[in-house]
């Protein structure tokens, strides 16, 4: 019982440093790593370990494009869905992406290339 409880704060514990990375983050970049952890939630981990290590790579990511200055778009390429879904097939036994859920992560990175842009 103690291993499970100390598995489940461990994990609680690198997932709330994880939120805080990004929220360390310039707003534009902010943005796109929300949006990106949206459509993430669409997949399945392979196991619990796999799911805080894809946020955590995905934070450092972001925290490495930030800090070097890489454009968004640069970064996520022109087709983002396929960016993310090819990001996911490294931490996940696969998934499912409606529509809905494609075109909001689309809105959301538009709205990290447009801050990006004018600097907001």
């Amino acid at each position: 019982m103690i291993m499970i409880v100390s598995k489940l704060i461990g994990d609680k514990r690198r997932y709330r440093q994880y939120k805080a990375r990004i929220r360390r983050l310039p707003e534009d970049y902010r943005t796109a790593v929300e949006a990106i952890e949206r459509y993430l939630m669409h997949f399945v981990p392979a196991d619990n370990e796999s799911a805080i290590s894809e946020f955590e790579d995905l934070a450092e990511l972001f925290e490495r494009a930030a800090s070097d200055g890489t454009p968004i778009r640069e970064l996520v390429g022109d087709e983002p869905t396929e960016f993310v879904e090819e990001f996911a097939r490294n931490y996940t036994k696969g998934g499912y992406a409606p529509d809905k859920e494609r075109q909001r992560l689309l809105r959301g990175i538009e709205r990290a290339i447009e801050a990006e842009r004018t600097g907001r």
